[in-house]
């Protein structure tokens, strides 16, 4: 036993000899490559963003968060970006492109690195709202397009997704160019989509319509649990709730608070906390939104009172 680790001790000494002699060193992890857009996937562009990252470096790991955002819904994107980050390793590179405004002058290109020690690829149109306000900002620089774009690209306009935030993303996510290397620092804040913050009094609460389940047709408010706690919602309570579409009220009745979908009749609407503990709306095998034409955005709010609770 002790002669065969002896030898493993040797063989390992000359391993760390002959790597740095060669110059080389031990593979480094590469972080993952997250990438959104609102291109859909019935064409060849997000293949093309994917293949210029391979380009990059044939060993990054490339994940898709979504390309199924509304097109030019730039609040969805920030929504989705919100929803997922958190969940992701520290160092991940994400890379939206929702972007109205492609091309034009006045468009900052950037990358935020948050708090958290994350990075956002992504031009600076709102896309970062929700992101800076829940992981925080540690710095963001704008992308240096002499030194951070496809090689041959400098004609294209159109497709700054490709030659521009797919390649600074995989050059930043593979190691190829650090975060200083992105380009200038820059000290302004960011561009923000203004909302309805969640505000709690007692047993009432205000707050915003962010997103659908958009599967189920669900609503999804930015009210949370832990906002919730004076509200002391328990099973059962009714919840009298309006939701108003730019000041314009667009629905209002009363909502049994539940824990589960079946703890309702089918058909039946009940108020629920969501996968992320925010407070929901929802119809036991129907849609909420359809039935009552209730959409989400930044436009749309909502007020909520426990009825149940003096």
């Amino acid at each position: 036993m002790k002669k065969l680790r002896s030898a493993a001790a040797v063989f390992g000494l000359i391993l760390s000899l002959v790597i740095i002699l060669s110059g080389c060193s031990p593979a480094q992890p590469k972080n993952a490559l997250v990438i959104q857009t609102d291109f859909g996937l019935e064409d060849g562009a997000v293949s093309a963003m994917q293949g210029v990252a391979v380009g990059v470096d044939p060993n990054l790991r490339i994940f898709n968060l979504t390309h199924e955002i509304p097109p030019y819904n730039v609040w969805e994107g920030a929504y989705r970006l919100m929803q997922t980050a958190p969940y992701w390793p520290v160092g991940t590179v994400f890379v939206s492109v929702v972007d109205p405004g492609v091309g034009t002058d006045e468009l900052k290109s950037i990358v935020l690195k948050t708090k958290t020690g994350h990075y956002f690829v992504t031009p600076d149109n709102g896309t970062l709202t929700l992101i800076s306000e829940t992981m925080g900002i540690a710095e963001i620089r704008q992308i240096d397009q002499k030194t951070n774009r496809l090689p041959g690209s400098s004609e294209s306009y159109t497709f700054f997704g490709r030659d521009v935030y797919a390649y600074t993303g995989a050059r930043l996510a593979s190691g190829a160019i650090t975060f200083e290397q992105v380009g200038p620092l820059l000290t302004g804040d960011l561009v923000r989509i203004p909302y309805q913050k969640a505000e709690i009094s007692g047993v009432s609460a205000s707050g915003n319509i962010p997103i659908l389940d958009i599967q189920y047709g669900n609503v999804w408010t930015n009210i949370n649990k832990s906002n919730a706690e004076s509200m002391k919602l328990k099973a059962e309570d009714k919840l009298q709730v309006e939701i108003s579409n730019q000041g314009a009220l667009v629905y209002k009745g009363i909502i049994p608070f539940a824990n589960a979908f079946g703890d309702v009749p089918e058909g039946q609407p009940l108020a629920y906390f969501n996968s992320l503990m925010n407070l929901s709306f929802a119809i036991n095998m129907d849609s909420f939104s359809t039935i009552n034409k209730v959409y989400s955005g930044p436009e749309w709010t909502v007020k909520v009172v426990n009825t149940a609770t003096p």
